[in-house]
């Protein structure tokens, strides 16, 4: 191998790990609106896992991009159509639910204690 031709292959992989990280958490933080209960979680996040490590050891660049693809296509197929989003995140029932009020608006925090001049 070549300089390039190795520095080329190592970002390529390193993109790979990248790619696999963001899926891997991804489809565990999705595993969470299917499993309604901890203890189904918990097995259905060792399930995800094991997919994941049976792979672990593949070398062929090709062949992890393929896998990658195939991976990303399930977690499409698989995502949840109304995931749980936290209510005060944007998207949430509280999100912005009392808006800041408007700037010519002034607020007095020592109301009855004002200087009298």
């Amino acid at each position: 191998m070549s300089g390039v031709s190795t520095a080329a292959y190592f970002a390529r992989r390193a993109a790979q790990k990248e790619r696999v990280r963001i899926l891997y958490r991804r489809a565990l933080k999705d595993t969470l609106n299917w499993a309604v209960h901890r203890h189904i979680f918990y097995r259905d996040a060792c399930d995800l896992r094991e997919k994941f490590n049976a792979n672990q050891d593949v070398e062929d660049v090709d062949r992890i991009d393929k896998l990658i693809a195939h991976g990303e296509a399930e977690y499409d197929k698989w995502r949840h159509p109304d995931p749980y989003i936290v209510p005060w995140a944007p998207g949430g029932s509280k999100f912005c639910r009392n808006p800041t009020p408007p700037a010519e608006i002034e607020i007095l925090y020592n109301y009855g204690h004002e200087d009298n001049p």
